[in-house]
């Protein structure tokens, strides 16, 4: 009775990717001991608004005489679930992109060029802030979400949360360049996600471009493009000058076509946090990825642990909106 007692008491239920002022909160030590242990025992540096995965939560927990058990976070249970939608009330949806690629290679100029060059006419300011993401509109009214995220961090903290957020990546490659080792982890996410990957070969502009190079690495590295008989789209494009961005954008829009992605607008919201702060005005806020449904001010939520309630929805600009999806 006494061991059962004993262990029970040591036991902390805790989710995956807490911060570390959170599971110091959780063990009831200071976060500099947990910074210090980390730092000695693991080799490892975080900062204690680092988030941590369950294998780091377990061994700092031990080492500080507790046992971490993984907390369920709140899953839709039977009869919640909605049914599946019927076709007819089906609509097609923009497809969300995650740009990935070494660090170097243009990735930010690409989506910075995107960025200016569809902001529609006579929408003040455009987009100030760092924000997850925002979704462009084309001139033909067409619609692409894209993602600005760490892409590996997405990838990774998503995908153990069972999140299935992006449709399509973009992977970036600089032509002057090799193929990088987070070149290579940006394919192997795509390829573990099972999502389609549609290249962009930047920095054409550039005297030392070799666009012929980078496809036959790509080969190297199991990226089969259509010209070799494979399914994987390839664009050479310039972010610093334009050239060819928009035929890129043709090739996603082309990609979404073939993946066929459709939602329901017509019921109740459900889709991912991206980023979540605590804004000293504002309250929580959340950057948050619609993907069936539409949420509405004033609907209840839940996400993961938490419950609440909407009390106001902006858009990339800022702009207040009453209703997302």
């Amino acid at each position: 009775r006494r061991e059962e007692k004993e262990r029970e008491k040591t036991l902390v239920r805790v989710t995956e990717f807490i911060t570390v002022s959170e599971l110091a909160n959780i063990l009831k030590v200071p976060a500099k001991e947990i910074v210090a242990f980390t730092f000695k025992e693991l080799g490892q540096m975080v900062t204690i608004n680092q988030r941590l995965d369950f294998d780091m939560i377990e061994l700092i927990a031990s080492a500080f005489n507790f046992q971490a058990v993984r907390e369920e976070e709140y899953v839709v249970g039977e009869g919640e679930q909605a049914p599946d939608d019927a076709q007819a009330t089906l609509k097609p949806r923009p497809p969300v992109v995650t740009v990935m690629g070494h660090v170097d290679h243009g990735k930010t100029s690409l989506l910075d060029y995107i960025r200016k060059t569809n902001v529609v006419a006579g929408e003040a300011g455009g987009i100030t802030q760092h924000i997850g993401a925002y979704q462009v509109t084309l001139k033909d009214g067409r619609s692409i979400t894209f993602l600005d995220t760490p892409g590996h961090e997405a990838f990774t903290a998503m995908r153990a949360r069972g999140a299935q957020v992006t449709d399509i990546v973009v992977l970036v490659v600089a032509a002057d360049d090799a193929i990088m080792p987070q070149t290579i982890e940006a394919i192997s996410h795509a390829k573990n996600a099972g999502v389609p990957l549609v290249v962009a070969i930047n920095k054409i502009d550039l005297p030392a471009a070799n666009v012929q190079k980078v496809k036959q690495d790509l080969l190297s590295h199991q990226v089969v493009l259509e010209e070799f008989g494979g399914t994987t789209l390839a664009t050479p494009i310039s972010a610093k000058t334009g050239q060819s961005v928009d035929v890129l954008l043709d090739q996603i829009l082309l990609q979404a076509e073939l993946l066929d992605l459709k939602a329901n607008p017509d019921r109740r919201a459900h889709g991912t946090v991206l980023e979540a702060t605590l804004d000293p005005g504002k309250g929580p806020v959340a950057t948050i990825l619609v993907q069936n449904g539409t949420l509405r001010v004033g609907d209840d939520f839940i996400c993961g642990q938490f419950s609440g309630r909407v009390r106001a929805m902006y858009n990339e600009r800022g702009e207040t909106v009453t209703v997302a999806g």
